[in-house]
């Protein structure tokens, strides 16, 4: 086996130096391809396919990476693969000269190459360019995986995602996509009078979210700084400013593990929109959501892994007491006490922390029996206080907040408040925050004590959510892992 091994790495060896070998040759005639500066591309492969009867006998430019070549004595065919797919080529000795054709024969797959020539359909019925022109604008020096097979190793594929784009169509697919559920985020919000805004990465107070941040050190400042986890705090100074609906699309930083659905940098979308409630929240996100799935997929009902989504219908709508009593059967609006609610995870094997309250066994009971029955679009309502430090608590009940959570797919699409506007109450709440830091919760929010005094100059009644873009993106491309909707995901160094 290892003598097998020794032959292949000789064998590929000796086609890199064939190759380096090539543009040795290029060089020294004059005709190196990395002294091209610039190629007028008229078209895309598919323009032309689409395009055929208005482009048949017209000339056209295109230029793209040579996926395949067949050469037979005087005439070749090649396919040139650009951003939108590909397109075939048919190149004769008599078009494109004898001097030019000699080069192409000598051209890789993977080479990049400009083509100019008109469109015609060949005898085989391929829409296809009668070139009259090659022009190798860049010399590929590695070797592609081999086209039948593909590249699927996964981890190669993610840490080479230049060759993971080439080699598989679906994947461009996917973040081309990607590129388009961001754009019509934004189209959506535009509509709704939403203002984008951006806000620090780099903060002295990581705040807004359960979570462990990353920490360095600003050398200019002499202070140790934190990479933000959330996008909440600064986005409500700017609404105590008076800017009445904003917006961010940004990266944060997690200092988490890594699965199918983490990554521990990975994008946030916050919005914030004053003189509404939870309710409007509601509202927005399920109008938001049935829009991105008909402007994306082309109807409201999608798939994923096989299971049909229906975001056209109204979404369920179930407190999360009332979630736990139907798929656990505890009705915990009838447990008074964190001992009460300590004894039933112990009867029902939920393990907890000492310091954890009725409350965070509410969320426990939660997560282990309602989160994975969560399939069709369901808003799970009304958490409890302790869960939620930054949430404006139900008039009607102090023990609940007016909260909620999206669940697609038993997945946490996003999270949403009423937003808690009272600063006595938020310096209290932040007080918690900093003694369950103190009885261990890393992930702990800290007093911000700039966020209070701009909850003390006053912000309105606001609404406000967060959206995990990377899940939302994977819902709408039938995607398996957060890694296959991040162009460049989280990977340990290979030195390790």
């Amino acid at each position: 086996m290892a003598e097998q091994k020794n032959v292949q790495e000789q064998d590929i060896n000796q086609l890199l130096k064939v190759r380096r070998d090539k543009l040795k040759d290029l060089q020294e005639n004059g005709k190196d391809p990395f002294q091209i500066t610039k190629y007028d591309v008229s078209n895309h492969s598919i323009d032309i396919k689409e395009n055929y009867e208005e482009l048949e006998g017209k000339e056209v430019t295109v230029a793209g990476r040579m996926m395949f070549k067949r050469v037979m004595g005087k005439a070749s065919f090649c396919n040139i693969q650009d951003l939108k797919g590909s397109v075939q080529a048919y190149v004769a000795r008599d078009n494109i000269g004898e001097d030019s054709y000699k080069d192409f024969k000598k051209y890789d797959v993977g080479d990049i190459l400009g083509i100019k020539g008109t469109v015609f359909t060949t005898k085989t019925g391929e829409k296809s360019i009668h070139a009259t022109e090659v022009v190798l604008l860049s010399k590929s020096l590695q070797i592609l995986p081999e086209k039948f097979h593909g590249l699927t190793d996964t981890d190669t594929r993610y840490r080479q995602r230049y060759v993971d784009l080439i080699m598989n169509p679906d994947v461009k697919d996917t973040f081309i996509k990607r590129s388009q559920i961001i754009k019509e985020i934004r189209n959506f919000l535009d509509g709704r009078g939403f203002m984008e805004v951006e806000t620090p990465m780099l903060v002295s107070n990581a705040g807004g979210a359960a979570a462990r941040p990353f920490e360095t050190h600003y050398n200019a400042l002499d202070e140790d700084v934190k990479l933000r986890i959330s996008l909440e705090l600064y986005l409500k100074r700017l609404i105590v400013g008076g800017l009445e609906r904003v917006y961010e699309i940004g990266r944060v930083f997690r200092n988490e593990g890594v699965d199918t659905r983490h990554n521990p940098e990975f994008t946030l979308m916050e919005l914030y929109q004053a003189y509404t409630d939870y309710e409007g929240m509601m509202e927005l996100t399920e109008s938001m959501f049935r829009y991105l799935a008909e402007k994306v997929c082309g109807s409201a009902k999608i798939s994923y892994n096989g299971i049909e989504i229906d975001l056209g219908k109204p979404f369920e709508r179930l407190t999360m007491n009332d979630a736990i009593k139907k798929y656990a059967g505890i009705d915990f609006d009838t447990v008074e006490t964190d001992e009460d609610a300590k004894a039933l995870a112990k009867e029902h094997h939920i393990e907890y922390e000492e310091r954890h309250t009725k409350g965070d066994i509410i969320n426990l009971f939660f997560e282990e029996y309602c989160e994975k029955n969560l399939i069709q679009p369901t808003f799970i309502m009304d958490h409890p206080v302790a869960i939620s430090p930054l949430t404006k608590k139900k008039p009607s009940n102090p023990e609940k907040v007016e909260r909620f959570e999206l669940f697609i797919n038993t997945w946490e699409m996003c999270n949403a408040y009423s937003e808690l506007n009272d600063p006595i109450d938020q310096r209290e709440r932040f007080a918690a925050q900093d003694a369950a830091f103190e009885a261990g919760d890393e992930e702990a929010n800290h007093t911000d004590e700039d966020f209070l005094n701009a909850l003390e100059i006053g912000m309105p009644p606001t609404g406000g959510i967060g959206y995990g873009i990377d899940r939302l993106v994977m819902l709408l491309t039938d995607s398996a892992a957060i890694r296959d909707v991040l162009l460049f995901p989280t990977m340990k160094s290979l030195d390790k």
